[in-house]
């Protein structure tokens, strides 16, 4: 018994000075790992922002035709990619082309018209050269008559001129003074015709006219219009969300389309409020997206910040005024811009979801 027992106790020491050295080491790893927490925390905690409730957006050009007609080509198709001005919709222009006919038409009857006007202007002034010619005529008739009345009236005294000739004289007299105002009023008239005639054509040439630049300003819409048969991309992008086949008889202002401008995408990161203190205008930011993973990274900076919470612009924004209320963190949207030589070497599309981290270790507190 004695050889046992003094065999067991020697061990004992030796288990307890195991524990403790395993204990010690374990108690130098906690405080090691809580040293290097502790410096990454100094050195990259704080420095950024993290989200993963963010999503890609762009501003969507919607394709609606300006003139209603029947379709009669449809020249893309869904998630086809397409450069400003290519074109998408083609308009039956039977219609428009006969508009643009009847306008030419009453264009070209304007400038004749007009050219009437500066012809009748040649004419008036021939009947007013005439009317001057009746003038002189009368005049001198006149005179004639005011002399033989004049001479007769003198020689009635003696009785050398009878009663019936010295009428006679006088009537001539007052029938040459009739036909000299008969003859400066038509003078007056031809006057009055030409200047009202002159106020149609005066101070324009024929391109300037009223008449003529109606004309073909009614001209110009028909041919407007018939150019707008022919529906073109507004933006480069990917043809998306159409609605349009051939045939269908399209409205003004109908959705046909959607043209999705995937190379100036942006993103639209929800942060909380609490996440917000530090963020600021052109702040560079990280991104990944679920389609690429990790492994590919896009950069951007802040554009700004929104100026509400999306609780706040929902179609019933709530009212916290009233009932019980539960505080609940709110989320601000940030809007990014990306790099465009990015998203061309990895396209994006509008709603994939985003990570976003922005750096605000420049930033300095409010």
């Amino acid at each position: 018994m004695s050889d046992t027992a003094s065999a067991v106790t020697p061990s004992a020491p030796v288990g307890w000075g195991r524990r403790r050295r395993l204990l010690t080491w374990l108690v130098v790893a906690v405080a090691l790992a809580a040293v290097l927490f502790g410096v990454w925390w100094l050195i990259f905690a704080g420095k950024t922002v993290k989200t993963d409730d963010a999503y890609v957006g762009a501003d969507v050009a919607q394709v609606t035709p300006l003139v209603a007609g029947p379709v009669a080509q449809v020249l893309v198709h869904e998630t086809q990619a397409v450069t400003a001005g290519t074109p998408l919709v083609i308009l039956d222009d039977s219609d428009t082309r006969i508009m643009v006919d009847q306008a030419r038409a009453a264009l070209g009857q304007a400038e004749r018209k007009v050219l009437g006007y500066v012809a009748n202007d040649a004419a008036f002034a021939g009947q007013i050269s005439a009317r001057d010619a009746d003038i002189a005529r009368a005049q001198s008739d006149l005179d004639r008559a005011r002399i033989d009345l004049t001479r007769r009236q003198a020689l009635s005294a003696s009785g050398a001129v009878s009663g019936d000739e010295l009428t006679n004289a006088r009537n001539k007299f007052a029938e040459a003074q009739a036909a000299l105002a008969q003859a400066q009023a038509a003078r007056r008239a031809v006057e009055g015709d030409r200047e009202a005639n002159r106020v149609l054509i005066s101070g324009v040439s024929l391109a300037q006219n009223p008449e003529v630049a109606a004309a073909r300003a009614r001209l110009d819409a028909a041919q407007l219009a018939l150019y707008r048969t022919v529906i073109k991309a507004p933006v480069d992008g990917i043809v998306s969300k159409k609605q349009v086949e051939i045939g269908q008889q399209v409205a003004v202002g109908e959705p046909l389309m959607a043209i999705v401008p995937a190379w100036e995408a942006y993103v639209d990161a929800n942060y909380k409020e609490v996440q917000l203190k530090k963020v600021r205008a052109g702040q560079p930011v990280t991104l990944t997206s679920d389609l690429y993973g990790s492994g590919v990274k896009f950069h951007g900076r802040v554009r700004g910040l929104s100026g509400g919470t999306g609780s706040a612009f929902s179609l019933i924004p709530p009212q916290n005024a009233s009932g019980n209320w539960i505080k609940v963190v709110q989320r601000l949207p940030v809007r990014i811009d990306l790099d465009r030589k990015e998203l061309a070497a990895h396209p994006l599309r509008v709603g994939l979801s985003m990570k976003v981290a922005i750096d605000v270790s420049g930033a300095r507190s409010p």
